[in-house]
């Protein structure tokens, strides 16, 4: 199948066929009478797990550790385990970021609320931004 029919199949665009093509995650090999690359199942079901793992948080760094042991035969169950506790963690501490972020915008927006505009000034540009920051660093 070509670059489009497998992109439709898997409900992915043709660029993220391209890209795992590209960077050698697949392996189609070419039709000799027209140079397009031909896509086979085994290709459609490695890329179908690329898209999964991909959508489970695992980078492109740790996709090619996985596909690595698994073309060489190897379970690659206990990396897996390894890498997803990893990408938690990751995600934990992202989320406790996110939770910050959320509260420190609640407050600007709330004490932004009725605070008046100004102009700039030389030793200014937003005053709500100035002010805020400020508060904030001497917390």
């Amino acid at each position: 199948m070509k670059v489009k029919q497998l992109a439709e199949q898997l409900g992915v665009p043709a660029d993220t066929v391209r890209y795992y093509t590209r960077i050698g995650f697949i392996k189609p090999r070419k039709n000799s009478t027209n140079g397009y690359k031909a896509y086979s199942k085994q290709d459609q079901k490695r890329l179908d797990f690329i898209i999964n793992a991909r959508r489970l948080g695992f980078s492109i760094k740790d996709v090619k550790a996985i596909l690595g042991e698994a073309d060489k035969g190897l379970s690659s169950c206990p990396l897996v385990r390894t890498l997803i506790e990893k990408r938690l963690e990751e995600t934990e501490a992202q989320f406790r970021h996110t939770l910050e972020l959320r509260t420190k915008m609640q407050a600007a927006v709330e004490e932004w609320r009725f605070k008046p505009d100004r102009a700039p000034t030389s030793e200014m540009i937003c005053h709500l931004i100035e002010d805020f920051s400020n508060q904030q660093s001497e917390e």
